[in-house]
């Protein structure tokens, strides 16, 4: 799969647009110069909310007025597309600062280097996923696809988490804090010592996706006993959390036709893998020019300080300072796939 690079423009246009109406908004009014231009004006200051820092200061994180990522007012949530009447303009860019106000002040209480940038809003239409030119098996054109990056040209990146080993609160703290999403593939065999720890996941607007029952190496099984350990999966998940996943990863990354045939069978949409694999000390790549691209996906694990030089939250400190030191912001997955 060919990736493509965004250029980083972007950036300083929105911020320069930005200034430009934070300087308008400091002065008086100028009369019907302004008036030919008021929905100009209107429109920028929803750029100007949406990359807001605002002033951060000391005390508990404020509750927003959005819901979790990809719900309602939060980052990545399609009713950001639509159009407010002109006399909510202001009230719909105000919400939209108080989110990012908030993500500021979170971002200081978890110890980030910086505010994680907001996410694009979703495309309307989902793109369409093709199997990665090198991980095909024979006769794959109506099998799931098996991809590491998503198609979009937005810059912007997706976390997702493996298999359910630590259940650290603090995680799901930090994370609904920062509202940044997050998608999850699970295996039964590490989350059934305690379910509701993912039920509160859930609640946060999380999908738990299917990673098996007990993370085999799936190519060395026959097809029923593959179709076992993934439609098993789908049981489990869809009994406990009220789900059956569209999306399945193969343990280890590991898959073969019998891996691909299996999961469609069992209501299995896509199989995304990654395009690199995030630490609390380092990240991995899979490109040979070790960077990150429009539409990657981050590969992570529920781990901690027994099998990591860190905790989770040490991870997302690492992996977030990265990302938007790039300049990318985290989406949420299943608005693309």
């Amino acid at each position: 799969m060919q990736l493509v690079r965004q250029k980083e423009e972007m950036t300083a246009k929105v911020t320069e647009t930005a200034k430009g109406v934070g300087s308008g908004m400091g002065g008086g009014g100028k009369g019907g110069s302004h008036g030919r231009r008021g929905r100009a004006v209107l429109a920028a200051l929803l750029v100007a909310a949406i990359g807001s820092g605002c002033a951060v200061g000391s005390g508990e994180v404020p509750k927003p007025t959005a819901g979790h990522p990809g719900q309602p007012g939060g980052p990545g949530h399609p009713d950001a597309k639509k159009e407010a009447p002109a006399g909510m303009i202001t009230g719909y860019a105000e919400n939209l600062r108080r989110n990012q106000a908030a993500r500021a002040i979170a971002a200081k209480k978890w110890g980030l280097g910086a505010t994680p940038l907001p996410a694009p809003r979703p495309p309307a239409v989902k793109p369409a996923i093709t199997t990665r030119e090198g991980f095909e098996v024979e006769s794959s054109e109506d099998l799931p696809p098996v991809f590491t990056t998503v198609p979009t040209k937005d810059k912007v990146v997706f976390l997702t988490i493996d298999d359910g080993v630590e259940k650290d609160p603090e995680l799901l703290r930090m994370m609904s804090e920062l509202k940044i999403p997050y998608t999850a593939f699970l295996s039964d065999y590490v989350i059934n010592s305690n379910y509701d720890y993912f039920k509160k996941m859930q609640d946060n607007g999380v999908t738990l996706n299917n990673h098996t029952l007990n993370h085999p190496y799936l190519p060395g099984l026959t097809y029923d006993e593959q179709k076992r350990e993934i439609c098993g999966q789908q049981d489990k998940l869809q009994k406990r959390y009220g789900h059956r996943p569209a999306l399945f990863r193969p343990p280890f990354g590991n898959y073969n036709r019998d891996t691909l045939v299996a999961a469609k069978e069992c209501g299995v949409k896509a199989a995304p893998l990654w395009a690199s694999e995030a630490f609390p000390d380092h990240m991995e790549w899979r490109e040979w020019d070790r960077d990150m691209h429009p539409g990657d996906i981050i590969l992570t694990h529920f781990r901690g300080p027994d099998e990591w030089s860190g905790s989770m939250p040490d991870m997302i400190r690492h992996v977030m300072k990265v990302i938007t030191d790039k300049g990318y912001a985290v989406g949420k997955l299943e608005d693309y796939v």
